[in-house]
Order: structure tokens, then C-alpha cells, then sequence
């Protein structure tokens, strides 16, 4: 219980005006850093399984407790106020890093066993989970961990049938259940079109080249993802066609390959999958293809969250996990 005589850990004081400050709750920071990424009070809510009232009534309390509003608020829109984005900036290195020695300490003490199985979307991410991998079984040697090539709906459909316990594959995925972690690859994007077409000549393309030839796309991806990377009008707002779609990627490279239109992928996608009849062109101007760490909302059997701060290690990044 907090007191006012100035010892131990509960002490609290009062500020400025009277106003009540002291150490602020675990819980509060937790609130507040997800609803500073989500910035959406249902969505905060539903991840961290409170009612809306709850995040609100936390976030209130929590400005009272800093003395000034954190978020901008109405019916439309939730946004940051220049403190509530420095106290996000400053706090979640900290956070991180908080929550990155508790599992280390927490895997230190585990004895997984049984196998663990990662989806990955691209070779050169199944590159990243083997050295993840040999690392992560020299600290656990009774789990091993058993690699599958997906596509992106087939990975998302393993995760949510817990066919798969953790994948690596490219944002956007909204789906109930699923939770989309940090970025761990980065790659440069590039048109990939019929080598006998004029642009596979060129050394770069831009994004207005999308609208020269149909996009051959990929089947069975959401909405979000076939509008992030086979949109349907360029940044110019010239229209983009689409062609014929296909299931797996090896289908694809053929329809390209025979003229049927151009795709979006990455130019290391051609250091893997060169073929004579195809060209990667790198674009001049647009988004790099991300990544990400992908796992259940449930955190997966014993051993996901070692894995995940393995691969983590070995891309030096610091993001939230499942605990």
C-alpha cells in the first residue's frame, strides 16, 4: 500500500498543485505502450484481454499520475501528444529490455523438450531460422526445431491450425488470433518481368512502370496484403490490371515467364530463383518488403519464446514476444 512517509517502495508524494505523483504500475506502462502503437482503445483492449474501460480508466490515471494528457482523443482518432510520444520513446528501449532479461533468465531455467515447427515464406528467411536454430538447440538440445516452406495464406492457415508455431512471412496480416512481431528482414522490392520486355533492359523501374503490363498475383491472400504489394493504381493514381493469379511462387515465375504480366517481389528473390525467361528489376523508389515474426495469440507451446529471442539475437532487434 503506498504511503506518504517516504519510505519504501510505494511511496508516493505530491507534486505540483497538489497533484498525486508516484512510481507508476507495471500495468499502466504495459497500457500505455499498446495503445500507443495500436491507438485504438477496442484494439488494446482485445490484446491485452481488458475491457476498453479498463484502458481508458489506466490511460486517465496514468496521465494524472504524469501530469499532462498523453493521447489526443476523439470520436475519429487516437494520437500522441509530444509527451505522450517522448514517454513512448523513452520507455519502450527499457521495456524491451526488461522483458528480453526475464525470458533470457526464464530459458536459462527451462528444459524444453519435443520439436518446435517455423513456417517461412522466402528461402532467405529459412536461412535465418537454420542459424537460429543450431543456436537455439545448443542451449536446449532436447527441443528440436523443424523448418517448412509455406506460402503467405499457407502460413497463416498453419499458425491458426497450430500446424506451424511460428512463422516468418510478409506483413500486413489482420486476422483474429494472430500476432504480427517485430520485422527481422528487410529486403529491396523489384518488378519481376518477361525477359523479353522492354523494362527488363532497364536498371531500375518505378512504381508508375506497374501500370505498363497486368500483375500476375499470388491466390487466397487477404485484401490488406494483395492492396500492400498489388495495388490498384499507382502512386500517380494511373490504374494497374491485374492478370492471372497463381497458388505457389514457382507457378508464378511461369506466368511471368510467359508473358503473361509482371509480379512484385525482391531482388535477392532472383539470387534464389533465377530462371532465363524472368528479370528482376529493382524499383528506383518504394517500400522495402518486410519480414516479420508471426506466432498465435495464445504464445504457442514451451520453447517459442526462446526461439523467437534467438532469431531475435541474431538480427539485433528488440521487440515484444509472447510471454
Amino acid at each position: 500500500m503506498a504511503s506518504d512517509d517516504g519510505g519504501g517502495p510505494g511511496y508516493v508524494h505530491r507534486g505540483a498543485g497538489g497533484v498525486r505523483r508516484g512510481l507508476v504500475e507495471r500495468y499502466e506502462i504495459e497500457t500505455f505502450l499498446a495503445l500507443a502503437e495500436e491507438l485504438h482503445f477496442a484494439r488494446t483492449a482485445e490484446r491485452l484481454r481488458v475491457t476498453p474501460g479498463r484502458v481508458s480508466q489506466t490511460v486517465k490515471a496514468l496521465e494524472r499520475r504524469i501530469g499532462g494528457a498523453l493521447f489526443e482523443r476523439n470520436s475519429r482518432r487516437v494520437a500522441l501528444t509530444p509527451v505522450g510520444r517522448q514517454l513512448r520513446d523513452e520507455l519502450l528501449p527499457a521495456y524491451r529490455q526488461i522483458q528480453r532479461a526475464i525470458s533470457r533468465a526464464t530459458a536459462a531455467c527451462a528444459d524444453f523438450s519435443g520439436v518446435l515447427r517455423v513456417g517461412f515464406t522466402a528461402p532467405w528467411s529459412g536461412d535465418l531460422i537454420v542459424r537460429a536454430a543450431e543456436v537455439f538447440h545448443a542451449r536446449h538440445p532436447r527441443c528440436a526445431v523443424e523448418l517448412q516452406e509455406v506460402t503467405f495464406h499457407a502460413a497463416i492457415e498453419a499458425l491458426r491450425d497450430e500446424d506451424v508455431d511460428l512463422a516468418i512471412a510478409e506483413p500486413p496480416v489482420v486476422e483474429p488470433g494472430i500476432v504480427v512481431g517485430p520485422v527481422v528482414l528487410s529486403e529491396r522490392r523489384a518488378l519481376v518481368v518477361p525477359a523479353g520486355h522492354f523494362l527488363a533492359s532497364q536498371e531500375t523501374v518505378s512504381q508508375e512502370d506497374l501500370a505498363l503490363l497486368p500483375l500476375v498475383t499470388a491466390a487466397g491472400v487477404s485484401e490488406a496484403w494483395r492492396d500492400a504489394f498489388y495495388p490498384r493504381h499507382t502512386p500517380q493514381g494511373r490504374p494497374i490490371t491485374y492478370g492471372p493469379a497463381a497458388v505457389g511462387w514457382q507457378e508464378l515465375l511461369s506466368l511471368v515467364g510467359a508473358g503473361k504480366g509482371a509480379t512484385v517481389a525482391t531482388v535477392r528473390a532472383g539470387d534464389y530463383h533465377g530462371r532465363p525467361d524472368v528479370i528482376y528489376v529493382p524499383f528506383d523508389s518504394a517500400p522495402a518488403v518486410d519480414y516479420a515474426l508471426i506466432w498465435r495469440d495464445t504464445g504457442g507451446p514451451p520453447g517459442v519464446r526462446a526461439l523467437i529471442d534467438t532469431v531475435l539475437e541474431l538480427t539485433s532487434r528488440r521487440p515484444d514476444a509472447p510471454a
